[in-house]
């Protein structure tokens, strides 16, 4: 797994969390008083407690603000679900606890990694989708959400027809997949905090800027977060944003089930 801290967090977080809020509020102001963008945050790589995700935990139960949590199911264990619940209340709204692939291995040998993608049988991608949900279904419960987070963002236009087939209510990809349409909701993030590769701090914070604006001009802004690859900086810019998302009418803080009664939002 990879843990690596992105060139952004390199900057002191109070610049990071002043550029970000400006941008924000900067273009917010361009459009109607009565416009109401859905906001939600999406945490990858979820099944492992470790110091960093309790940390998380506590950031967004602090701030009241609600968290889809794509859960890896072949790393999540009893064992592991007992040491999650005794940090979150199991009858609060603030969590949508969703499957994230099977066991988020890469079956592509060449291009992009892809867990459920093209080069697999339709057998081998239902397979891993049925007991990658059973898995979750009997060790969460009645928690579960049954949303489905692919892996690296992305997946064939098979794993989503399997999606519906198999009763799930949406998928979660990144905006840069909407080529291939989806029939069931599509959850997108268009906002990375975390795993972004720009090789300086500087054009770092202004392409997060640019995410951004783009996500509020276009209606939708989904945030994807990765709780291993935080520092002590990162948490302190999840924090602030949290309070500026949360102070600001405009942007209405959502879980994937918004997305079930509303449709798809625009691109």
């Amino acid at each position: 797994m990879d843990t690596t801290v992105a060139q952004l967090y390199r900057i002191h977080s109070d610049t990071v969390l002043e550029r970000a809020a400006q941008t924000i509020a900067r273009t917010l102001a361009r459009l109607s008083p009565d416009t109401s963008i859905p906001t939600f945050f999406r945490a990858d790589d979820v099944g492992v407690p470790s110091q960093n995700f309790f940390a998380l935990i506590e950031t967004f139960a602090r701030r009241r603000m609600v968290l889809c949590l794509a859960v890896v199911p072949a790393w999540l264990t009893r064992s592991r679900w007992e040491a999650v619940r005794r940090c979150t209340d199991p009858h609060s709204h603030l969590w949508c606890w969703h499957q994230h692939g099977w066991n988020h291995a890469n079956h592509e040998r060449t291009g992009k990694k892809c867990e459920f993608g093209p080069s697999r049988s339709e057998w081998d991608l239902r397979s891993d989708l049925r007991r990658g949900r059973q898995r979750l279904e009997t060790i969460i419960g009645t928690e579960f959400s049954p949303f489905f987070t692919p892996p690296w963002n992305r997946c064939s236009s098979a794993v989503l027809d399997l999606l519906l087939q198999l009763g799930f209510h949406g998928v979660s990809r990144s905006s840069g997949e909407q080529k291939t349409p989806a029939p069931l909701p599509d959850c997108f993030i268009n906002v990375d905090l975390h795993t972004r590769k720009e090789p300086d701090p500087a054009s770092s914070l202004d392409n997060l800027c640019s995410e951004f604006e783009r996500a509020i001009r276009c209606g939708h802004l989904g945030i994807m977060l990765h709780h291993q690859r935080m520092n002590d900086g990162a948490f302190t810019v999840l924090d602030g944003l949290l309070a500026v998302i949360a102070a600001e009418p405009r942007l209405q803080p959502v879980d994937f089930n918004h997305f079930i009664e509303t449709g798809p939002s625009p691109r």
